[in-house]
């Protein structure tokens, strides 16, 4: 590559990058902002998943402009994507997972749920006790320094906050 296309190159990159993370957040947010009205909470959607697999993340987003709770689950080192009807709770739809961006968090999830000591519905709980009137909107599992944490986002209103949770 010439220099001359390396000089524009990067300032369009970086405008690109900034617009889609910002297009990504708006996404979260409009994803928090629904569920706050969803009949089933994070939790329950956990639980419902659990027949599955185990679950591994969860999240609320917006789905062809509808909202969804999506849950990771793994069993028999197998991943799936099971799709939980935020108004009645029931599982509407399991995925499997066999490849790309989500394979790759999938087995990122999975090695933090193998060294965890508690469920993923249960760090959700220990941040709700901590923060009264918000409700759990995603909960994704790390290590970090070889210990598994979830990093679980909580909404209230127009306020969106994420709470590290030992498991």
């Amino acid at each position: 590559m010439n220099t001359t296309r390396k000089t524009w190159l990067v300032p369009v990159l970086a405008v690109a990058a900034v617009y889609w993370g910002s297009t990504l957040a708006a996404q979260d947010k409009e994803a928090a902002k629904a569920a706050l009205s969803a009949r089933v909470s994070l939790e329950r959607g956990l639980s419902a998943s659990a027949s599955h697999g185990r679950p591994i993340s969860a999240k609320f987003e917006m789905e062809d402009g509808k909202l969804q709770l999506s849950v990771y689950t793994a069993t028999g080192g197998k991943f799936f994507e099971v799709v939980v009807d935020p108004n009645s709770g029931a599982v509407v739809k399991t995925e499997p997972i066999g490849e790309g961006e989500d394979y790759t968090a999938a087995q990122g999830q999975s090695a933090a749920m193998a060294k965890a000591k508690v469920s993923l519905r249960a760090a959700v709980g220990s941040a709700l006790r901590g923060n009264a009137g918000f409700r759990a909107v995603s909960v994704t599992p790390s290590l970090k320094d070889g210990r598994a944490a979830a990093a679980v986002t909580l909404a209230k209103g127009e306020e969106l906050k994420t709470v590290s949770v030992p498991l």
